[in-house]
């Protein structure tokens, strides 16, 4: 049984297939993402900041398909481990990606992927569909980011450091795009929100 692919936020925001308009759309996921990255909050007691950077990360996710989301996560890890002083508190260099929370900037593009590809199935149109994607993006990040911080700290002091600390935040993030996606795709005009191949 094939699954029918929607069109995502992205495509019915902006029609048309070209190359111009992925790209410009990759690019500027990477940017949202390095600006969200800048709201940063330091918890007591972990290496591991809480910011506005994984919201940005599941949402353009979702905005733009599993590709593109990929993508743009992938560009600005890039951007970062070339120098560019997009990670949290403005830091930069391929070093981060190799320290403590390097699990949880590379699990970006594969949660964008995850948010990506349940939007491109429809899951995004809803207010249970949209949470469940996130809160299965953030658990991608969660997940991977804290089984990498465990190289650094025994499981139990890197899930206390770099999970759980963060699954309240994460609650209000998948409920706060829970109710932005839907309302951003109600706020499209009915014949633009329908399914592409």
């Amino acid at each position: 049984m094939s699954t029918v692919r929607t069109l995502t936020l992205a495509d019915a925001a902006v029609p048309g297939v070209s190359l111009v308009r992925d790209v410009a759309l990759i690019a500027g996921a990477s940017l949202l993402t390095a600006l969200a990255a800048q709201v940063a909050v330091p918890l007591p007691g972990s290496p591991v900041p809480l910011t506005g950077q994984t919201f940005a990360v599941l949402l353009t996710g979702a905005a733009l398909g599993a590709r593109r989301g990929f993508l743009a996560q992938a560009l600005y890890l890039l951007e970062g481990a070339a120098g560019l002083p997009v990670f949290a508190g403005g830091l930069g260099g391929a070093w981060l990606l190799a320290g403590p929370t390097g699990g949880f900037l590379a699990a970006f593009p594969l949660a964008a992927a995850v948010t990506g590809m349940l939007a491109e199935r429809g899951w995004d149109r809803r207010f249970t569909g949209t949470l469940a994607a996130m809160l299965l993006g953030s658990a991608v990040i969660l997940l991977v980011g804290a089984g990498w911080l465990a190289r650094f700290l025994p499981l139990p002091q890197a899930l206390a450091a770099g999970a759980w600390p963060f699954v309240p935040g994460d609650l209000l993030k998948a409920v706060a795009a829970a109710l932005a996606l839907p309302a951003a795709w109600r706020a499209l005009r009915p014949g633009r929100s329908g399914r592409g191949g």
